[in-house]
């Protein structure tokens, strides 16, 4: 009887390790939600998910034994769907306020938001002061339509899904601008150059971006805090910005140790 009561017992807490190793991110393959068109932070290339925030990611996983999958999605959707579990990780340049944060947990930042107003040359259209009474085009749900709506209340804002979606209304003028992330509008404005577009003015902040994770994650979310200091420090950040972002001075928290 004894003898019994010892291997049920020793049952018992068998499956209960082996139910939260189970349940953690070691040799699970995570499923990352991003985007297919945000050059030059989340995007699509020869089948391949890249930019900024995919590739730091992948660096970060290397550095703590992640393996990830990426998929994409609509930003508008992503954080719902890192909440519900369809996503572990976001990785889309998620600035992190604090309305995001009761829905997800935020890695700590990996980056700092800044935006970029676009528009045709010939557009009377300088700074968030000359939106007012414009259509100007926003992806929905992003810190562009926040800042809109906060910043130039009188502007008419025109959501879409999309950056590309945006660009085709701006490229139409079915908007007369728009605002985007500070690189995404620079790389726009090159690669359009019969288009005409012209970034009109660079709006700087000190919201920081994270990755999303489902809350309550704690050991995904050390293992990627881990990740990033990682990254950071070895210089493996600095390549891969300088690589993205080119033009962008790298802010000092982000500079390797020497």
């Amino acid at each position: 009887m004894k003898r019994t009561l010892v291997t049920a017992v020793a049952a018992t807490l068998l499956a209960t390790l082996t139910a939260c190793g189970g349940s953690g991110s070691e040799g699970k393959t995570l499923r990352v939600g991003t985007l297919s068109d945000s050059r030059p932070n989340a995007y699509q290339e020869n089948g391949t998910y890249t930019g900024l925030d995919n590739e730091l990611l992948r660096a970060i996983a290397a550095k703590v034994n992640l393996k990830l999958e990426f998929a994409a999605t609509d930003f508008s959707a992503l954080l719902g769907q890192v909440a519900n579990g369809t996503y572990d990780i976001g990785s889309a340049s998620v600035a992190q306020t604090e309305a995001r944060k009761k829905t997800v947990d935020f890695s700590v930042p990996y980056a700092y938001q800044a935006l970029g107003i676009e528009t045709k040359e010939g557009t009377p259209i300088t700074d968030e002061n000359s939106l007012a009474g414009k259509r100007i085009g926003v992806v929905q749900g992003t810190a562009s339509d926040t800042w809109l709506t906060a910043n130039a209340p009188t502007a008419q804002a025109v959501r879409f899904p999309s950056d590309a979606a945006v660009l085709s209304a701006l490229k139409s003028s079915g908007v007369d601008g728009a605002v985007f992330d500070q690189a995404s509008a620079e790389d726009y404005a090159k690669s359009n150059a019969d288009a005409k577009f012209k970034v009109a003015k660079v709006i700087t902040t000190n919201i920081p971006l994270g990755y999303a994770v489902k809350r309550g994650n704690s050991e995904l979310l050390n293992k990627l805090n881990d990740g990033i200091k990682q990254v950071v420090a070895d210089g493996t950040w600095e390549k891969l910005f300088k690589q993205f972002e080119p033009n962008t001075p790298i802010p000092a928290d982000f500079k390797a140790n020497k």
